[in-house]
């Protein structure tokens, strides 16, 4: 018998937690970079921001000289126990891919302001409340998830195994992420801020966040509160740094890998998400090979990851040449 998401990632985790830990090295990085969504062509066609490489270098003098974001980056890091150029990474990954420059800081202050006082934003479909859509029973193996990460995890992969783009309850459902669904009031965007985090990332995050640095309890019953959150340069840069945290949790208590050291594979994690359900695929498939007498296959870095690894010098030698001081 098939096993359910939710009972998939139990299994994994519970193998795992019997077993040695294989380290990632920071320089496991493939010779060729794999293939660049279309989607990442199309944001830079559309918004006329050059190559690849040019958008690149733009936010990277651009974190060089914001020194109150570098210190602030620096500070997360050491809240959560990461290492500061997997936060750069990311911020540096979406906006080579996905946007074309780094909006200023001041510009992040007041669009957080703006979607704080929104009362018309809240997260539904049709009508139908992302709360109430949780509560189908399409759903109820993920409620019994203990870790919020997981538990979110469990929900984004049910929608796209079940929902997405297929026929349930009497409709259609969108052939898209859930993000894009349910968590893009007023087609306001689906990321948002320095580090381009999705509602749904954050809610992953907010118990952790909230243990951590104090930050409130986000839910899906305060949408503007969520989006002043990730907006906001002060808080959003947590919640990058938190989802590092998990996605290095999770691939050493599922998968059995350390990938702490390597930021390539870390900002894939961050790109694609789901961090869970991608080690529970990987401990599932490297159990097979154990099986056959094979060794097992490592993470691998998509285009967006391969690209950082592939800078990796570039942007050590940026987080180290700035101020190591916590951010004012």
């Amino acid at each position: 018998m098939a096993l359910t998401v939710g009972q998939g990632l139990a299994v994994a985790k519970s193998k795992a937690a019997s077993q040695s830990v294989i380290e990632v090295p920071a320089d496991y990085h493939a010779k060729q970079q794999p293939a660049v969504v279309v989607q990442s062509f199309m944001l830079t066609l559309m918004q006329q921001g050059g190559s690849w490489e040019d958008k690149y270098k733009r936010v990277v003098g651009m974190l060089r000289e914001n020194t109150r974001l570098m210190a602030a980056i620096k500070n997360a890091a050491k809240i959560y126990g990461v290492d500061p150029v997997h936060i750069v990474g990311a911020i540096v990954g979406e906006h080579t891919y996905n946007l074309n420059v780094l909006d200023s800081l001041q510009t992040y202050y007041v669009k957080a302001l703006q979607y704080a006082k929104s009362d018309a934003l809240t997260f539904q479909y049709h009508g139908e409340h992302a709360r109430d859509f949780f509560k189908r029973p399409q759903f109820a193996e993920c409620e019994v998830m203990k870790n919020n990460y997981l538990r979110w995890d469990c929900r984004e992969t049910v929608w796209n195994d079940v929902f997405a783009g297929k026929f349930v309850d009497g409709g259609i459902w969108p052939p898209t992420r859930l993000n894009r669904v349910f968590f893009n009031p007023m087609f306001s965007g689906q990321t948002f801020g320095v580090g381009q985090i999705g509602p749904v990332a954050a809610l992953m995050v907010t118990d952790l966040v909230h243990k951590k640095s104090g930050l409130p309890l986000l839910t899906m019953d305060d949408a503007p509160l969520v989006f002043q959150q990730i907006m906001n340069p002060d808080t959003s840069l947590h919640y990058i740094a938190a989802t590092m945290r998990v996605s290095i949790d999770n691939y050493r208590d599922i998968a059995g890998f350390d990938i702490s050291k390597n930021a390539g594979i870390l900002a894939t994690l961050y790109n694609l998400g789901d961090s869970g359900t991608r080690a529970a695929r990987l401990k599932a498939t490297n159990d097979q090979l154990a099986k056959q007498g094979k060794p097992p296959q490592f993470p691998q870095e998509n285009f967006y990851g391969w690209f950082i690894n592939d800078k990796i010098a570039e942007l050590r030698g940026l987080v180290d040449g700035a101020r190591d001081t916590a951010a004012r």
